[in-house]
């Protein structure tokens, strides 16, 4: 009996088992409902990034390929893309690159329908121009073009693989890539 007369003195006269919501109870609880709060927050932002015409393409994908050259010669390859899409835009990039050669493209489009629109451009090279094609479902069919320049690019996505076919008309011939996630 005396703990107990002595517990409640401490506690200003009252049983702290009487106290239904303590600080530190409602601080927690204000805590939890922030983190809910913030994580539909991420979460409904992360739905709207993964829907459109080329969702299936979100995210880093890395991989191996070859080049081929003018000359008809090949080099293997490493590769890193990186695709951000929001609705019907997005922004990709694309990194290659051997021990002799080396590409860094990039891309911004928008699809209307199954027409895809925007422009590219090649950093190690200072080039860029115009991308038009078709496509929808993580498959592409485009056209890279600026002056002196044209390259088909073909585009296959399947779950976590893609395959990237490119045919240039230039000292870069193609390229075949294939990517996973």
């Amino acid at each position: 009996m005396e703990h107990l007369q002595a517990y409640r003195a401490a506690g200003g006269g009252k049983h702290r088992a009487s106290k239904k919501f303590g600080t530190h109870v409602v601080s927690r609880r204000l805590l939890i409902a922030a983190a809910v709060l913030f994580a539909a927050g991420i979460a409904n932002s992360e739905s709207k990034a993964q829907s459109g015409p080329f969702a299936p393409l979100a995210g880093s994908w890395s991989g191996a390929g070859t080049v081929t050259l003018d000359d008809g010669s090949t080099e293997r390859i490493r590769c890193r893309a990186r695709y951000a899409p929001i609705g019907p835009t997005m922004e990709m990039s694309l990194t290659c690159a051997s021990d002799a050669y080396k590409f860094n493209l990039g891309a911004n489009v928008r699809a209307e329908g199954g027409a895809i629109a925007g422009s590219w451009s090649e950093a190690s090279r200072n080039i860029s121009g115009s991308l038009q094609g078709r496509g929808a479902g993580g498959n592409y069919e485009l056209v890279a073009s600026t002056a002196g320049f044209n390259a088909n690019i073909s585009l296959k996505t399947s779950g976590n693989k893609q395959n990237v076919t490119m045919r240039a008309d230039s000292q870069f011939r193609g390229a075949n890539i294939s990517l996973s996630r």
